[in-house]
């Protein structure tokens, strides 16, 4: 059974940080490209970043390139986001997919930028 859980999410001050966390299950994590997606309230849900399987290369929507870093341990079937220098427009909840081939969405994980 595929299972993706997403966690690290919280409340944060302008300027500052946080680390995302994804666990993945179910599937080869290893032989998929995997991405982090958000969706702010009334928007649609948007790509935020892609890791390829082997940990390269990635690529970053313009809205958060040189703000965060996506990276994956295939050990660990994990899936991490890196977000520094946060900003209220980045407040949103956040979700990790395989990149090409989407499967269940997981809850997501709220994260609020606010001061």
């Amino acid at each position: 059974q595929v299972s993706l859980a997403e966690s690290g999410g919280g409340l944060v001050q302008p300027g500052g940080s946080l680390r995302l966390s994804c666990a993945a299950s179910g599937f080869t994590f290893r032989n998929y490209a995997m991405s982090w997606y958000r969706q702010a309230p009334g928007k649609e849900r948007e790509l935020v970043a892609i890791v390829n399987s082997g940990g390269s290369p990635t690529y970053y929507a313009d809205s958060v390139k040189g703000r965060f870093t996506i990276s994956r341990d295939n050990a660990k079937n994990t899936v991490s986001l890196q977000m520094n220098n946060l900003k209220p427009e980045d407040t949103a909840v956040y979700y990790c997919n395989r990149h090409y081939t989407l499967v269940t969405w997981g809850q997501g994980t709220q994260v609020t930028v606010s001061s």
